[in-house]
């Protein structure tokens, strides 16, 4: 296909890895990002092997390894703190590590610092108010007072997207799953050279992120889902951690930070019908939120992005690129949509008990796949 001029809605993971594999195929993209701010919670996130591959064809590997730290194992601990497993991850680049643990704003600066380098252009506090397709093209007026045409739009805004919901009024809504996470930063120990995850009804992992940070994450069950005040949250999680094994209640001793706590309820969305209307596409948690229980959201995020790159420069026809997208994407994405959320269920006794050591093999397995 040549050269189109794209609009991407979202400038979070999805959208700029979109954006600089669209601006490497020689489109002219427009990012909005409606978050005057671009800002990011400053915790961490897991990335596996099929992450470090896609960032490779994204030609960012050296800058997103120089930003966070690799590591080749995860660890499985019981409740009581007893450790059953080390599970190895498969390297899917030479030389390179197989998991990447990295703060959030370290990812979003060098996805947002390439996505500006390589020429598409970035407008903050800005939404889509009217997206009109007319069959050759696409008229965006937007929250500005702008108006743009483009030859397509992709929807990269989340798992609210508005974009979604204009497309598809009848898609389903995120569905919240009885469990939420908590997070917090500490200083990363001597030895934590893998992501440790301790199983049970309150599930906690240990990642990485820097040579001297790492993140803690936490699953509680949270029926009511309830909206906790920001004073008092860190004692609130302290709390949430009473049962856990010992070396993770002698860490909860440190979460003393309210505004340190990164709190969100779990809810997730797959939507199982098309994933583009005419020329406006979809991709990311706008089609496909997942738990993190294993630690995919943003990597199937970035491998959409990859993807629909890859088939709008084999096809001429928007609809076959699109349909060819979708063809490729959703059997991987379900599969890390349905399997985290078993693990969630059987943490919190909505579902039969998964083993942690058993999921996250599989799950390598699948991911090492070729996109």
């Amino acid at each position: 296909m040549d050269a189109q001029r794209i609009l991407v809605i979202g400038g979070g993971i999805g959208g700029l890895t979109a954006a600089i594999a669209l601006r490497a195929r020689g489109h002219e993209v427009d990012v909005i990002e409606r978050d005057p701010d671009w800002s990011v919670y400053g915790v961490g996130i897991i990335q596996q092997s099929n992450v470090v591959r896609a960032m490779s064809a994204l030609g960012l590997l050296d800058d997103y390894l120089s930003a966070g730290v690799g590591f080749d194992a995860v660890e499985i601990f019981l409740p009581d703190g007893t450790m059953v497993a080390r599970v190895p991850s498969p390297r899917l680049v030479e030389g390179k590590p197989a998991n990447v643990g990295i703060g959030r704003r370290a990812l979003h600066k060098v996805l947002g610092d390439r996505a500006l380098a390589s020429g598409a252009t970035v407008s903050l506090g800005v939404i889509a108010e009217t997206i009109v397709d007319d069959g050759n093209g696409v008229d965006v007026r937007f929250s500005d007072a702008t108006a743009q045409r483009y030859d397509l739009v992709i929807g990269a805004d989340g798992v609210y997207s508005q974009t979604r919901s204009a497309l598809f009024p009848e898609a389903p809504e995120p569905q919240f799953t009885g469990q939420a996470v908590w997070r917090y930063n500490f200083p990363r120990p001597t030895g934590l050279d893998a992501l440790q995850v301790y199983n049970g009804r309150t599930g906690v992992g240990l990642v990485p992120i820097s040579s001297t940070l790492m993140y803690m994450y936490v699953t509680t069950p949270e029926p009511d889902n309830p909206r906790y005040p920001r004073e008092g949250l860190a004692a609130t999680m302290r709390g949430k951690l009473t049962e856990t094994a010992p070396a993770i209640r002698a860490l909860a001793e440190q979460i003393i930070d309210d505004d340190g706590v990164v709190y969100r309820p779990l809810e997730g969305l797959l939507v199982e019908g098309p994933w583009h209307k005419g020329r406006v596409v979809l991709l990311g948690d706008a089609v496909h939120a997942t738990t993190p229980h294993l630690g995919q959201g943003a990597g199937m995020a970035i491998e959409d992005s990859l993807v629909l790159a890859d088939e709008l420069s084999r096809h001429h026809d928007l609809d076959t690129a699109f349909t060819a997208y979708r063809d490729r994407r959703f059997e991987r994405c379900a599969y890390i949509v349905r399997e985290s959320l078993a693990i969630c269920h059987g943490q919190i006794g909505r579902g039969p008990p998964v083993d942690n050591a058993k999921a996250t093999h599989a799950m390598f397995e699948i991911v090492a796949q070729p996109i």
